[in-house]
């Protein structure tokens, strides 16, 4: 089964080198044992465009969908046996980041 886990930001500064290096050790734990699909982090929030297109005509607006305190920076999709292996992995990525994380199973 594959899980999203989110990281959640919430602080203005970027990660830092330290933290850079532990994601990185994480992110080649999670393709050694094989729960590796994709993973990325996102520019700020600053630099999102939103698109509603379900009127007549898209309507395009600069900036984020929700003016937040937290913003998603980043994002594993894991391939994990269950919930309690997506449960651990996602902690130990929470760790490796510093960060908050959120795990959702994909449909």
């Amino acid at each position: 089964m594959q899980y999203l886990i989110s990281v959640v930001h919430d602080q203005p500064t970027h990660s830092t080198p330290e933290e850079d290096a532990a994601i990185d050790v994480f992110n080649e734990r999670l393709q050694t044992e094989n729960h590796w699909v994709f993973a990325g982090g996102l520019a700020a929030p600053e630099t999102a465009t939103v698109i509603d297109n379900r009127g007549g005509a898209a309507m395009v607006t600069d900036g984020p969908f929700l003016e937040s305190k937290e913003y998603l920076a980043g994002f594993w999709v894991i391939e994990a046996s269950d919930l309690d292996v997506a449960l651990k992995l996602a902690a130990e990525g929470s760790k490796a980041c510093n960060r908050k994380v959120e795990v959702r199973p994909f449909q």
